[in-house]
């Protein structure tokens, strides 16, 4: 296939011929079955010819009809147009959406079965070791129950066991004693209620803790004379704390702290002692609040100073 041009003349147009070849045998049949010629002409009247004659040349020279076409699968989707077309979209889309979330609570719904039975057997072995069943040495047991505790598995004081009046509350509240004991004795013995919820729901697995349970069995601690109280700062904040926790103590660290720095905010006794931004504030409030320190209220934040009124004596002469 080739093209040429032929140019007009005297009372002749401008023309242009494209040569084509014969054929092939799967070729479909076109508009005339049998041609003595084997061009095509094009004939210009009012010019265009030398704009036609590039362009076609251009598309000749790319041979984009020996390109592949991509075949669309069979499960693509077609274009939709107009409001029904719209309307499908939006019902496929909320029955993908609806498959999906069945899917995912079949998932959930194996999952706690399996915690079920993972809770099933621990409270058989415990039982069997609380018997002393079996050959079982003493340090065995102490190190299987470690396992139990750090898997989150214990026996939870729940209302199906022990109801819904004072006695759930107060096994509620003899349970977080033990369960919280240690953990407050790593922390510095105060830890927020905030943190206390989180810890105590990720340790009863299945068997979640209302906030309401969770306060109301924090305030009979001192009721029920365990080594855990429940303290609200004047801020509102609410901690628990061991009751062998001295608040003297932590004063005196704290001045001795802000002191050696010469300034200090809460977010930097946060880092310096381990604990929480807001313990560090509640223990900086605490400091100012007996006079060991003074706060200074700038554009940057609050931030603490020796209380210099109190450890230096001015004389004015």
């Amino acid at each position: 296939v080739y093209i040429e041009e032929q140019p007009s003349g005297f009372a002749k147009s401008a023309k242009i011929a494209v040569h084509v070849s014969a054929p092939g045998p799967n070729k479909k049949p076109g508009p005339v079955t049998q041609s003595r010629y084997d061009y095509i002409r094009f004939s210009f009247r009012e010019a265009g010819e030398g704009q036609f004659f590039r362009d076609y040349n251009e598309q000749l020279q790319q041979k984009k009809w020996e390109h592949v076409i991509p075949q669309r699968k069979p499960g693509a989707s077609r274009h939709r147009a107009g409001i029904m077309g719209i309307e499908r979209t939006i019902q496929q889309t909320h029955a993908n959406t609806d498959k999906n979330i069945s899917q995912a609570f079949q998932d959930l719904t194996k999952l706690m079965e399996k915690a079920k039975e993972m809770v099933a057997i621990s409270k058989s072995i415990a039982t069997k070791i609380k018997d002393k069943q079996g050959d079982v040495t003493d340090d065995e047991t102490i190190k299987f129950k470690s396992y139990l505790l750090s898997m989150g598995i214990p026996n939870p004081v729940t209302r199906d066991t022990h109801g819904s009046g004072d006695k759930y509350y107060t096994e509620l509240a003899r349970q977080l004693s033990n369960v919280l004991e240690k953990p407050l004795k790593e922390c510095g013995g105060i830890m927020t209620l905030t943190d206390v919820y989180c810890r105590v729901n990720r340790a009863r697995g299945m068997e979640l803790l209302s906030p309401e349970d969770l306060l109301n069995a924090c305030e009979m601690f001192e009721l029920l004379r365990l080594p855990v109280r429940l303290k609200t700062f004047d801020s509102g904040v609410m901690v628990l704390q061991l009751q062998s926790h001295d608040e003297d103590q932590v004063i005196h660290l704290t001045t001795q702290l802000v002191e050696d720095k010469g300034s200090i905010t809460a977010e930097d006794l946060s880092k310096e002692v381990g604990v929480s931004v807001i313990l560090a504030k509640e223990r900086l409030l605490l400091t100012e609040k007996v006079g060991g320190v003074c706060r200074d209220e700038c554009v940057e934040g609050l931030r603490f100073y020796p209380n210099l009124f109190l450890t230096k004596v001015t004389c004015i002469t």
